[in-house]
């Protein structure tokens, strides 16, 4: 494989994955609608630094050890549902009545680091970089590096994936923002996450 055919080649994967719905998508349109754009963008740069973060790991070797052991993939695979479990239950339980609301506790929460951890603890991440990854770095050339260089891609599909979602948001933030429907995208996305942290809970490492 030549180094432009990796490279077209892996757009082509990442690009149908990054459009595939998952948690990351759920995050963005329930952080645009209900906490604005700001922090849609903020949750959007945590979820990028999540994927350098296993970039870094696979990179490194410490991905592969995910991808071997049945201890260590148990270990971030509960940690990771169990983070799931607790965000999905805050919006499911308490949500929001409008944006900004200043009686909600979660006007204050860090949304950088939501998407962050939601990312890094996720072992799925990491067990698709270690098997996806090899796939497409060329015979010859620095693993380190088209790991990096590959994520990078992967990181800008997503990026372009979320500002489209943000600014459709915004298009209908007039709808969006009223209090039924701010309240039922907090409940259906607290939902779709413990969905997401009852499957990762019950998941198997591959192989």
């Amino acid at each position: 494989m030549t180094v432009t055919d990796a490279l077209i080649a892996f757009t082509f994967a990442a690009t149908l994955l990054t459009l595939t719905p998952g948690l990351d998508t759920a995050l963005i349109l329930r952080t645009s609608t209900v906490e604005g754009t700001r922090k849609a963008i903020q949750a959007q740069l945590g979820i990028n630094a999540g994927c350098l973060a296993w970039a870094a790991m696979v990179a490194f070797g410490l991905g592969a050890l995910i991808a071997v052991s049945e201890l260590a993939y148990d270990v971030l695979k509960w940690c990771g549902a169990t983070y799931l479990a607790w965000l999905g239950a805050q919006m499911l339980l308490c949500p929001r009545k409008k944006m900004g609301d200043a009686n909600s506790t979660q006007r204050t929460q860090n949304w950088f680091m939501r998407g962050f951890f939601g990312n890094l603890l996720n072992p799925k991440v990491g067990i698709f970089y270690v098997s996806f990854l090899p796939q497409f770095i060329p015979a010859g050339h620095s693993p380190i590096l088209w790991t990096f260089g590959l994520v990078m891609i992967h990181v800008v599909l997503g990026t372009l994936w979320s500002s489209l979602l943000i600014g459709c948001t915004r298009k209908l933030s007039a709808i969006l923002q009223r209090e039924n429907v701010v309240k039922w995208l907090d409940r259906t996305t607290g939902t779709v996450f413990l969905l997401f942290a009852a499957k990762l809970a019950f998941s198997h490492r591959p192989g």
